[in-house]
């Protein structure tokens, strides 16, 4: 389905943000993308959309492909004819029109099904219908992430990609998020989800990657990488002994690199 070759992007010409990554997401998957702030997560979601020239990004080697076409140098929107959707980091709705105008918003590739996906939208999420003619702007910052994803699922995209949808959510929301993002993995939608939170994202994925510095340094199953050391000290605060470490100062980074990158 989405296949993700070598592939290397570098920024303003001079900064190397990936370098050299692949994997892929199938039909049906649920892919975890791991990493700490700045390891290039949300690059390959810039990446596979057509949106590096946002931040002057370009792609210097590598490929992109989805259901075997080649989207490496296509435009946005024409990725989004082809069934991928995003939904960015920070929610970024139009916080000044309604519910029901962003939703419109996001289903103008797919015109002749806005109503049945607009019941569709509000059926998945019964607190959005409600608000349909409320300003976005005045929803809380969980109705907010639900507007997101909704707005992303009016184009019928095949492909959802979801970059750190957790973010900034109390832990019951996370929750609520999390159990959306598995119906909508059950109506036929494969998900790549970004995410800084391991342990939600590996509860629900079937497979999960790990990123630092621009490579993907770990990939496995999330059953194995949530037993693996690294990946409990580092993204779940837990010791080899299964209790909390004081502090994240209390590891070494260099320690991390040097075993990761060795």
């Amino acid at each position: 389905m989405l296949k993700i070759e070598n592939l290397e992007v570098v920024y303003q010409d001079v900064i190397l943000v990936l370098r050299g990554i692949s994997f892929e997401v199938n039909q049906g998957d649920i892919i975890a993308l791991l990493g700490s702030n700045g390891s290039g997560k949300t690059t390959v979601l810039r990446s596979i959309t057509g949106l590096l020239d946002v931040q002057n990004g370009d792609i210097t080697k590598g490929k992109i492909s989805f259901n075997n076409e080649n989207i490496s140098d296509m435009k946005a929107s024409d990725i989004v004819d082809l069934g991928i959707a995003q939904v960015l980091e920070g929610r970024r709705i139009f916080s000044e029109l309604t519910v029901e105008e962003n939703l419109r918003l996001g289903g103008h590739t797919a015109s002749r099904d806005i109503k049945e996906n607009m019941v569709r939208v509000f059926d998945m999420f019964p607190l959005l219908g409600p608000r349909s003619k409320d300003v976005a702007g005045y929803l809380s910052g969980g109705e907010q992430q639900m507007l997101a994803i909704g707005r992303a699922l009016m184009s019928n995209p095949k492909c959802l990609l979801l970059d750190e949808p957790s973010l900034g959510l109390a832990p019951k929301l996370v929750d609520q998020i999390k159990n959306f993002i598995v119906d909508i993995n059950k109506q036929g939608v494969s998900v790549l989800l970004v995410e800084q939170n391991a342990n939600m994202a590996l509860s629900i994925a079937n497979h999960g990657y790990i990123m630092e510095t621009g490579n993907i340094v770990m990939d496995n199953t999330p059953e194995k990488l949530l037993k693996d050391e690294d990946v409990r000290e580092f993204y779940l605060g837990l010791n080899a002994e299964g209790t909390k470490r004081k502090s994240f100062r209390d590891v070494k980074h260099y320690k991390r690199k040097k075993r990761w990158l060795s």
